[in-house]
């Protein structure tokens, strides 16, 4: 009797503790359900396929089956080498209640000798008191983009001078589902409006390696599909393209912009390059301000210079007004390549007043710059005493004057009375 006694107590203790073990491991939740990108997933019957690499949005359905706070849910996309994960902000759960949470987690990009692979997504539903973890929770399929060229490399000079031309070296990887045919790839610096271009050719999404030509290999592909293979084939390929700098580029930090492309895709990347320039103006003026008497001349000297290795035409185009009249000796000028040469430029005004002028520097059509030029007015106009003909005709001015003045002294002068004497005879 005492034993029975014994083993009922025993089963009641070990039930007590049973119950005790299964509440205080119990799980925070139940009824879980998950939709990725709007599809239910589940273990390996419902499979979902998701693109490597792109942004996925994971939805997760439980019932409460604690009362718990502070609850947050992960999602994590399993794989290989880098596993992606999201967490929700907390919140708070009751139990017997419906609840519902949205995480966005991109899908990592393992694949680099399949187009496809199955990645495990696991869930996990954290409180302050109880834990659900959903390991393994449903199979993604994940497959390589349809078409993607990925840019794995642009090589180039860090600083290169006005002028110059240099070399892009472009590394290119197929890293999408299908093969890429006629590929070209466009580099440009749009802000100094510089653009080539390079044609790349075909590249393929795995290469057989050293083999005989394959097909419908799924040990190849990771997926039995309808594709020859060549051994000829290469999955990444590199060129080289030359951009010229313009001569007036600014001094200055420049995007650089690689874009690939072919009937089926596009992508781009960049990098930064620095422009030097020591000439930071093709047009020197000596001095943009002069000060002149009303009627005179203000002159003003225009270096122009052809910084490039060709002969280069340009036209010289002054601006006038009512009140002030401009002019260049040279309007049209050749300037051999490496070299300069003067334009002398002359304004004049009548009457007094502060004036500003542009002068336009073309070559070609195109507007190379335009320098604003003033002149200050003031007074009568004053005789320029550095002439030697305007100094000559001064001193002769002075002589004539001089003996005019002498001839009218003379003039005037009366001779005086001579006295005479006579004898007289009585």
């Amino acid at each position: 009797m005492d034993t029975k006694k014994l083993l009922v107590s025993f089963l009641a203790i070990a039930s007590i503790l049973l119950v005790t073990s299964l509440v205080s491991a119990s799980d925070l939740t139940s009824n879980e359900s998950v939709k990725v990108d709007g599809m239910y997933v589940m273990g390996d019957t419902n499979i979902v396929s998701v693109v490597a690499g792109e942004l996925v949005t994971v939805k997760v359905y439980f019932t409460a089956a604690q009362n718990d706070q502070d609850v947050t849910i992960t999602a994590e996309i399993e794989g290989d080498k880098v596993d992606a994960e999201a967490t929700t902000g907390s919140f708070d759960v009751e139990n017997g209640s419906r609840y519902s949470k949205t995480l966005s987690i991109r899908v990592p990009y393992e694949l680099k000798d399949q187009l496809s692979d199955d990645l495990n997504l696991n869930i996990e539903i954290d409180g302050r008191d109880y834990k659900t973890d959903l390991d393994n929770f449903a199979t993604l399929r994940v497959q390589r983009p349809s078409y993607n060229a990925d840019v794995k490399s642009i090589s180039t000079q860090s600083t290169v001078d006005a002028g110059e031309t240099f070399p892009v070296d472009v590394v290119l990887k197929n890293i999408g589902y299908n093969d890429l045919d006629d590929l070209y790839v466009t580099v440009s610096v749009p802000a100094l409006g510089i653009e080539r271009n390079g044609y790349f050719g075909d590249i393929v999404s795995i290469e057989c390696g050293d083999c005989e030509c394959i097909e419908n290999s799924e040990d190849l592909y990771g997926v039995d599909i309808d594709r020859k293979c060549s051994e000829d084939d290469v999955d990444t390929v590199s060129g080289r393209i030359f951009l010229e700098v313009p001569y007036g580029a600014k001094a200055g930090m420049y995007t650089l912009e690689v874009e690939v492309s072919n009937d089926d895709t596009s992508s781009s990347e960049t990098t930064q390059i620095e422009v030097a320039n020591d000439l930071t103006s093709n047009v020197i003026v000596t001095s943009t301000l002069k000060t002149v008497a009303a009627g005179e001349d203000a002159e003003y000297n225009i270096l122009i210079v052809n910084p490039t290795d060709k002969l280069k035409v340009y036209r010289v185009v002054t601006e006038s007004s009512e009140s002030l009249s401009t002019n260049a000796d040279s309007t049209v000028i050749a300037v051999p390549a490496g070299s300069s040469k003067t334009v002398n430029v002359i304004a004049n005004a009548d009457s007094e007043g502060e004036y500003s002028f542009n002068v336009n520097i073309f070559a070609g059509e195109e507007l190379v710059e335009a320098v604003t030029l003033n002149a200050k007015v003031e007074g009568n106009k004053t005789i320029g005493t550095n002439n030697p003909v305007v100094v000559l005709t001064v001193i002769l001015a002075i002589i004539f004057i001089v003996l005019l003045i002498v001839l009218i002294v003379l003039i005037g002068k009366k001779p005086e009375k001579t006295e005479e004497f006579g004898e007289s005879y009585y």
